[in-house]
């Protein structure tokens, strides 16, 4: 019979925070042979949690007892005001750690050497994370991909010694991470975000460089030249440099003349063959999975194949319908003005459909691309602070309030000669409005649904 896999035996874990990520982490950790400790603030997690037979106690009364605190990464533990459980681990001189911490180590107890590449990057770090993900699978290659983007880490199987973990790495992640090492780092991009919780820029870019920590010159990191932030990072490498890029020639790298993905070895692909990339933006996502892939083994007709059959993100430039020649993109986890920008410069004009809970700075720095704009069309708790930019400019644009507002009225300003496309990129959270981007991108789809739906009744 064989042994069971106890790797945590003996470790006192507090788990506070119990989501789609809390809860089948405790489990896990549970059954590797941690006693587990479970809370949320909300009685109905809590519930789930006694359900499921696991123990619910609250850290934060009382001496805290338990050997490190793994809180959602959604939970602060610092900025702007720390959980009181976070405040009591602190006093106890413990850690507040994330889920990948506890996955990296139960694969290395487990004898495997799976490798594990971390992607972070204010914006494009889903799409680069699933692309990597995809090319991997499509080599059949025995991978798993999750972390900030799908599966949570501790949801993930133990891979074999060869295996692949690629994980999507939130700020939020890695300023708790404190074992993992990742065998391909991979910077994306950095512009000003989350600001609350890291208090300045300095702590994002603390936060965010942590997923080159603990490397070493066997390991490599990827690193996008497209942005001052990121080029300042170069400096305190122990790892390889692979430097990327969407638009500009990078030796010794990965980057795009054109539409044309190139090492110092010639040609990879012609990116006009992979219609989920486009734009420059996808250019450097590209470079990045690639970077990570001729690393981890890949050929170059692999990896072009695989940049060719990528299907895209649901949210991202998500193509959802046409509706009297006039095409519908979902760009809703467009949640940040720096996220729209890459969207907007993908279209020559658009009915731009924008708003929400927005981020510091607003849409100012959108300027450049406001000739694109025919008209936007505004919703959500902020449309008056977009109302005032675009009005300063000379844009175009109404305030409607809702997405239910806005996808009728964007679909007869764009099927009358306003633009070819109506572009749902809103440049803020949804918080406000919706339980995430997901729904708001979702409800996006099914107003578009409608409006087919409507016209086929009509006829």
């Amino acid at each position: 019979m064989t042994a069971p896999f106890t790797p945590f035996l003996g470790e006192r874990i507090a788990l506070v925070g119990l989501g789609k990520a809390g809860l089948p982490a405790a489990r896990r950790l549970a059954g590797w042979g941690a006693e587990v400790s479970c809370w949320d603030d909300r009685p109905e997690g809590r519930a789930a949690a006694a359900e499921a037979g696991l123990a619910v106690e609250d850290p934060s009364t009382g001496s805290f007892r338990w050997d490190a605190l793994l809180l959602s990464p959604g939970i602060p533990h610092r900025l702007p005001r720390a959980h009181p459980a976070a405040v009591a681990a602190e006093a106890a001189g413990r850690p507040v750690l994330c889920d990948v911490d506890y996955l990296y180590r139960a694969v290395r107890a487990a004898g495997s050497a799976a490798r594990f590449v971390g992607i972070t990057g204010t914006n494009g770090k889903s799409t680069t994370t699933a692309l990597l993900h995809h090319l991997l699978r499509q080599a059949r290659w025995e991978a798993e991909a999750g972390g900030n983007l799908g599966p949570a880490a501790l949801s993930l199987n133990v891979l074999g010694m060869d295996g692949i973990y690629t994980l999507e790495m939130s700020s939020y992640m890695l300023e708790r991470v404190r074992s993992v090492r990742f065998n391909q780092g991979v910077m994306l991009n950095l512009s000003p975000d989350h600001l609350d919780r890291h208090g300045d820029m300095t702590g994002y870019l603390a936060a965010k460089a942590q997923v080159f920590a603990r490397q070493t010159h066997e390991d490599l990191a990827v690193l996008g030249m497209d942005d001052g932030w990121s080029r300042g990072l170069r400096d305190g490498l122990a790892a390889r440099l692979c430097p990327i890029s969407g638009d500009r020639a990078q030796p010794g790298g990965i980057w795009a003349e054109g539409s044309l993905l190139r090492d110092d070895g010639g040609a990879i692909l012609d990116l006009s063959e992979a219609p989920s990339l486009p734009g420059s933006h996808n250019a450097q996502n590209a470079a990045a999975a690639t970077a990570c892939a001729f690393d981890l083994g890949l050929t170059r007709a692999q990896v072009a194949d695989g940049l060719r059959s990528y299907p895209g993100l649901p949210h991202r430039q998500e193509r959802v319908g046409a509706w009297r020649g006039v095409a519908f993109v979902n760009d809703s986890k467009g949640t940040n003005a720096d996220s729209t920008a890459r969207a907007l410069a993908s279209y020559p004009r658009v009915v731009w459909i924008a708003g929400g809970t927005a981020k510091e700075g607003g849409i100012e720095s959108l300027a450049p691309f406001f000739p694109r704009i025919a008209e936007a069309l505004l919703i959500g708790r902020d449309a008056p602070v977009l109302a005032a930019t675009l009005a300063a400019h000379g844009v175009r644009h109404r305030v409607v309030g809702t997405l239910d507002a806005a996808v009728p009225e964007a679909a007869a300003a764009a099927a009358a000669g306003a633009a070819p496309v109506v572009l749902l990129s809103p440049a803020c959270a949804s918080w406000d409005q919706f339980t995430g981007f997901e729904a708001r991108g979702e409800r996006f789809r099914a107003l578009v649904a409608e409006l087919a739906q409507a016209e086929g009744r009509a006829a």
